[in-house]
């Protein structure tokens, strides 16, 4: 298969490398020479260190690097049987790239995507045959996270939507299924993981040690919400928060955090920047948390209940199967448990109960308990 990337920086380098060790002949084409330098040396590093590591040997690298070639030009890409776009997150310019790219490719040529939270269907309008068009979004670091999102566009035909499981499947990657909607599974289902921990530091209950500690200790999470949030960048989170926030007509339930925004403005990006909610400055010392176990059950419970909740509605309006939500959740940001699993492990009731809970305190729509919840519980019925 002729595999055309989009975009050569970290993650059109990391698809390129995935598509190429699968045996598929690619070209990632970027405009920018210098940084088509750069994504060469850096696949050149990435795969000695997997020869340092025994992964693979000297022969395999030459393989997977003899399947990829750079080029600067879009019309470079035409006997592509599949692209995939991995360029900045504004629409107006990938329906720009897109509707020039297929002047070049065949008419059977799959056009994708990696948003991860641009409309789909808005995407596939640019083209002539918008039936081409999927979203096909990895994760980052794209080599390593096992997930993949396809996304199928109300515009997307069945037999594109098949040729690209089965593909991404090949290329030995879990693929989850989802609804053309804001976030698609991860980035809609994981927002209360930072939202509800920014709000729970907003009211003062815990500091940030705190709430991260609290996660990890008692839910396995192996990173917290805010060392989540320094990993990612505070503005690449902050944006994300906003984007679905909007999407979805400013539901409450992903409004933003004016500690993040303030945090994002003031250059406070995390280790990227050196500070954002702790100091990686060289000799920093980690805030210790306080380590209260009624306290840090409080703030478990309160992110988990907000999770589920999040995972449960979006089964309820079928933005993707629970099989899928539950392996999106685990195989795309590292969750400890699926969070439908995990509901069916403290009770539906336990579930309904905890939302009620905030619900009566607050009286706030964040905190409205889905339908479904409450429906199963009633049934006595489980998720798995």
């Amino acid at each position: 298969m002729n595999v055309g990337i989009i975009g050569s920086g970290t993650m059109g380098s990391g698809i390129a490398q995935v598509a190429a060790t699968s045996g598929c002949t690619v070209k990632l084409y970027d405009t920018n020479q210098a940084a088509l330098d750069k994504a060469k040396g850096s696949l050149e590093k990435i795969l000695n260190r997997l020869i340092e590591k025994g992964r693979i040997d000297s022969e395999e690298r030459n393989r997977i690097q003899s399947n990829i070639s750079y080029v600067d030009t879009l019309k470079d890409l035409a006997d592509s049987n599949l692209t995939i776009e991995a360029i900045i997150e504004n629409l107006e310019i990938k329906k720009k790239v897109f509707s020039e790219l297929e002047t070049y490719v065949s008419e059977d040529c799959i056009i994708a995507s990696n948003t991860s939270s641009l409309s789909i269907a808005s995407i596939a309008a640019s083209l002539q045959k918008p039936e081409r068009c999927v979203g096909i979004h990895f994760f980052n670091p794209a080599p390593l996270m096992k997930l993949v999102e396809v996304i199928p566009a109300i515009q997307t035909s069945k037999e594109v939507l098949e040729k690209s499981i089965q593909t991404i499947s090949e290329w030995k990657k879990v693929v989850a299924v989802a609804k053309d909607t804001p976030g698609f599974i991860v980035n809609r289902v994981a927002r209360p993981f930072y939202g509800e921990a920014l709000r729970i530091y907003e009211e003062g209950l815990a500091d940030f040690s705190t709430i991260d500690y609290s996660l990890k200790s008692l839910g396995g999470f192996r990173m917290g919400p805010f060392e989540l949030m320094d990993f990612i960048g505070n503005d690449v989170n902050y944006t994300v928060t906003e984007t679905v926030f909007t999407a979805f007509y400013f539901d409450p339930r992903y409004k933003p955090a004016f500690t993040q925004k303030r945090f994002a403005e003031a250059g406070y990006l995390g280790r990227k920047s050196g500070k954002g909610y702790y100091d990686y400055s060289e000799g920093a010392v980690k805030p210790e948390p306080t380590k209260d176990a009624a306290l840090s059950e409080t703030i478990f419970n309160r992110v988990l209940a907000m999770l589920i909740n999040e995972a449960a509605d979006a089964l309820f309006l079928n933005i993707a199967s629970a099989e899928d939500i539950d392996n999106a959740m685990t195989k795309g940001v590292n969750y400890p448990k699926g969070l439908l699993a995990w509901a069916d492990e403290k009770g539906i009731d336990w579930c309904v109960e905890q939302l009620d809970a905030l619900y009566n305190e607050y009286h706030e729509d964040r905190y409205r308990c889905s339908p479904l919840l409450r429906k199963m519980n009633r049934e006595n019925k489980t998720f798995f």
